[in-house]
C-alpha cells in the first residue's frame, strides 16, 4: 500500500518536471500575461477603472485565453474533447487558478500599495510568483497529468 502510494507520488513528480510541458506552459503564460497586461492597461488608462477591479477583469479574460491554448497545445493529450468534459476542465481551471490569482493579487496589491511600484510591473511580478502555483495545480488537477 505505502509502496504504491510512493510510486504514484513519484510518477506525478516526474510528470511535473517535464521540460517540454513546462516550457509550453511558460510560453502560454507569456501570451496570457500579454493579454492580462493589455486588458489591465486599457481598463486603467482608457476606462479609468481602479487597479484591483481592472486586475480582476484582466485575469478572467487572460485565463480564458490561457485555457484555450493549454487545452489545444500544452495538454492536448490529456482529457477527452467531449463538451461536458471540456466544460468541467474549464471550471476546474478557473477554480485551481483562483489560488494562483490570490497569490498574484496579493503580490500585485502589496507592490503597488506598500512600495509604490508601477501597476504593470507589479502585475508582471505577481504573475511570475503565481506561475508556479498555477503550473503545479493545473497539471495535477485540471488536466490530471499523472505520467510523463
Amino acid at each position: 500500500m505505502i509502496e504504491s502510494l510512493l510510486e504514484a507520488v513519484r510518477m506525478r513528480a516526474r510528470a511535473l518536471v517535464s521540460i517540454t510541458r513546462f516550457g509550453q506552459f511558460a510560453g502560454v503564460g507569456v501570451v496570457g500575461a500579454a493579454v492580462d497586461n493589455g486588458v489591465l492597461l486599457s481598463l486603467v488608462e482608457l476606462v479609468g477603472i481602479g487597479f484591483v477591479p481592472a486586475k480582476v477583469v484582466a485575469w478572467v479574460l487572460a485565463i480564458a485565453v490561457i485555457f484555450a491554448i493549454n487545452e489545444a497545445w500544452t495538454f492536448s493529450t490529456y482529457g477527452r474533447m467531449a463538451p461536458r468534459a471540456l466544460v468541467k476542465r474549464l471550471l476546474r481551471s478557473y477554480t485551481v487558478r483562483f489560488g494562483g490569482f490570490l497569490v498574484t493579487l496579493g503580490v500585485y496589491a502589496a507592490l503597488i500599495e506598500l512600495f509604490g511600484v508601477w501597476y504593470l510591473l507589479a502585475n508582471v511580478v505577481g504573475i511570475a510568483v503565481g506561475f508556479f502555483v498555477n503550473y503545479t495545480f493545473e497539471s495535477l488537477f485540471t488536466w490530471k497529468v499523472h505520467r510523463e
